[in-house]
This record gives structure tokens, C-alpha cells and sequence, in this order.
């Protein structure tokens, strides 16, 4: 590579090192807040507060975590939000794989159609108030389904999913099954699910991801505070900046509550982000692969 950039002209140069200097500057700019973030929930109450800790833990301190993990609604927001999660996820693989299966389809009736509606939505919807007044006529108010079942399919997905189907597997599979009498259906899951494990994989993080971070509806939908996710919870403590005390059963605790405040708000970030950095390694490699040939062509 140093051999290269040295037969470079001047000015190739020039715009190369800018470059890297830009993105150093950027890489630098979004890797601090995470490090921060990180190194004020290991740190002790006083030194966040006194604004000490800027890159390091300072006066180590495993506190912070202790208060979360000594929180009942924390324990709780986490397993509704795995609920949530998991279930989602499933219902939105189910949904936007068989669509784009459909869709791919160069044999199905009024495809161009469909595919139209289908990109309408992106552009237009019928607004908050009717969407609302859509779930409450399910009766599917203060119930977790209001978190699943409405963005059940994203067309953008939709779409990447199908492009992929049609570049990735050849017409050719479909017809020789079809003349060994295999169905559609037993096409789809023995066939179509098998060699889509690429896009399945970023499908499977964007979904999740955003089913995880997502508070908005669980805010319009969710009265009874049993069913609240975990972001519900983590807003809740940002924009009071701290816990009530009558959530922490220990009186030690409550005693410090104010001062840990800031603390508490970072370990509960740390804490909520670990599941998504628990799975990313696990699709990374599926990742690049996945989004270019599922968006490129099509």
C-alpha cells in the first residue's frame, strides 16, 4: 500500500490524506461519546458529577451497576423487551420473507401491482391519529402485539429481501422442482429459506435492533407499566435523572440515589446496548454480503 501511494500524483495525494484526516476526525468524533459513556458508569458518583472522568474511570466504582441490577423495573423492562424482541423479530422474518418470495415471483398475478401498492406506503400513510384509532378497533391497546404487529413488514426490507431472492437464486431451481412435483410451499422452506441465509442474517439485526431501541409506540400504546420495554424505562430515568426510591429495596441505596444519578443513567445505557453487541458479531460476517446484493440490482 505504501508502495502505491508513493507513485501517486501530487494531488491524489493531497485528496487521500484529507480524506483519512476526515474520517479520522469522524471515527474520533462518534468512538468518544461511546467511551465516555462506558468509562462514567464505572466511575464513582462524585467524580461524574464534578465532571472528572473525560476519557478513564475515575475512582472506580461498580456502583452504578449495582443500583440497576438492584432495580425491579429494570429486571422487568428487560425481559419484556426480550419478549418483545424475539417475537417481533419472528413475526417480521415470517412476514417480509414470504413477501418477497411472492414478489419474486415473475409467475404471479398482477405483481407490478402489488410491488406498487407495496412502494405507495413508503411515501404515504394515513398519519398517527388513524393508525391509533386502527389498533384500538383491534383491541390491541396495552398489549405487546401493538409493538408487533402494525410495522409487521418494512417495505424497504421488503424489497432488499426480494431483490436478493431474484439475484441469488436461479429461476432454473424453481422449474426443475416444479418438474420433480415439488410444491410452492415445500420450494419456499426447503429451497428459498436455505440459500437466503445472508439476508435472513440482516434482516434478522435490523429488525431486532429496532425493535429493541424502538419507545415511541410502546409510549402511544402501553398503559400498564407491567408491559413496558426497557427504553420506556432507560426515558423515564434520562428525563428525571434519577430512580424512585421506592423501587430500590435497599435503604443504603436510596441514601445515594442522588448522588449516583448520572452514574445510574450510564449503566443503564451500557446495560441496554449489550444485547445488540452480543449479536452483531454473529451476523457481521453476513452483513456486507446480505445489503449489496440485496440492493444493488433489481
Amino acid at each position: 500500500m505504501n508502495s502505491k501511494f508513493k507513485n501517486y500524483p501530487v494531488s491524489d495525494k493531497i485528496f487521500t490524506i484529507i480524506v483519512i484526516i476526515i474520517l479520522t476526525l469522524f471515527f474520533i468524533a462518534v468512538l468518544y461519546p461511546c467511551v465516555f459513556v462506558i468509562s462514567a458508569s464505572f466511575s464513582s458518583g462524585t467524580a461524574v458529577q464534578s465532571g472528572r472522568v473525560v476519557l478513564w474511570p475515575v475512582d472506580l466504582s461498580l456502583e452504578g451497576y449495582k443500583t440497576v441490577f438492584n432495580t425491579p423495573t429494570v429486571w422487568t423492562g428487560y425481559r419484556n423487551s426480550l419478549i418483545i424482541t424475539i417475537c417481533g423479530t419472528i413475526i417480521n422474518l415470517v412476514m417480509t420473507l414470504t413477501a418477497a418470495y411472492c414478489l419474486s415471483r415473475h409467475d404471479l398475478p398482477g405483481r407490478n401491482g402489488i410491488m406498487l401498492l407495496f412502494t405507495f406506503t413508503m411515501f404515504f400513510s394515513g398519519g398517527l391519529i388513524p393508525l391509533y384509532m386502527q389498533v384500538q378497533n383491534l383491541h390491541m391497546i396495552n398489549t405487546w402485539w401493538a409493538l408487533m404487529i402494525p410495522g409487521a413488514i418494512s417495505v424497504y426490507n421488503m424489497i432488499v429481501a426480494r431483490t436478493f431472492i431474484i439475484n441469488t437464486i436461479p429461476r432454473e431451481l424453481l422449474e426443475a422442482s416444479q418438474i420433480d412435483g415439488c410444491s410452492d410451499l415445500r420450494y419456499y422452506l426447503s429451497i428459498v429459506i436455505p440459500l437466503s441465509k445472508a439476508i435472513i442474517a440482516v434482516l434478522t439485526l435490523f429488525y431486532a435492533v429496532g425493535h429493541w431501541n424502538a419507545y415511541f409506540n410502546a409510549m402511544i400504546y402501553l398503559n400498564n407499566r407491567a408491559l413496558y420495554p426497557l427504553t420506556l424505562f432507560l426515558r423515564e430515568i434520562l428525563m428525571s435523572s434519577n430512580i424512585d426510591p421506592a423501587t430500590v429495596s435497599d435503604p443504603e441505596l436510596q441514601a445515594r440515589l442522588a448522588d449516583m444519578a448520572a452514574v445510574i443513567k450510564y449503566a443503564l445505557i451500557v446495560v441496554a446496548v449489550v444485547p445488540v453487541l452480543v449479536i452483531y458479531p454473529f451476523v457481521q460476517k453476513y452483513f456486507v454480503t446480505g445489503v449489496m446484493i440485496g440492493s444493488v440490482k433489481g
